[in-house]
């Protein structure tokens, strides 16, 4: 078992997740965070921390395709080691549907200066 990032990240990116996470596995994206399947020790812990109810345990129905897309991006995004504030739309993206084919970037989050 492994945990997911759904698409109810994206827009919003809180990072509350990335503070309690035992081995840093959470990779950033420019508006989105996600999980390496293989690098995640299914503990659990980010799960009940994401405002946004993005975390799922890939043993819940239609979560194959999450998986997939968690590990295709954490092999291209930079890990994410620190909380960050969210994104400044979180608050009135959060639970909007249809968010990965209308908000979705698959660009690396920018680098720190």
């Amino acid at each position: 078992m492994t945990f997911v990032v759904t698409d109810n990240c994206i827009a919003c990116k809180y990072t509350d997740c990335v503070s309690v996470c035992p081995v840093d596995c959470f990779y950033e994206g420019e508006n989105m965070l996600v999980i390496h399947p293989d690098e995640c020790i299914d503990c659990g812990v980010c799960e009940p921390e994401c405002p946004a109810d993005a975390i799922r345990a890939d043993t819940e129905p239609g979560m194959d395709k999450w998986v997939d897309f968690n590990r295709k991006y954490s092999e291209r995004w930079p890990v994410i080691l620190e909380a960050k504030d969210p994104l400044p739309t979180a608050y009135d993206m959060d639970g909007v549907e249809g968010k990965l084919s209308t908000h979705f970037t698959d660009k690396p989050a920018a680098e720190a200066a």
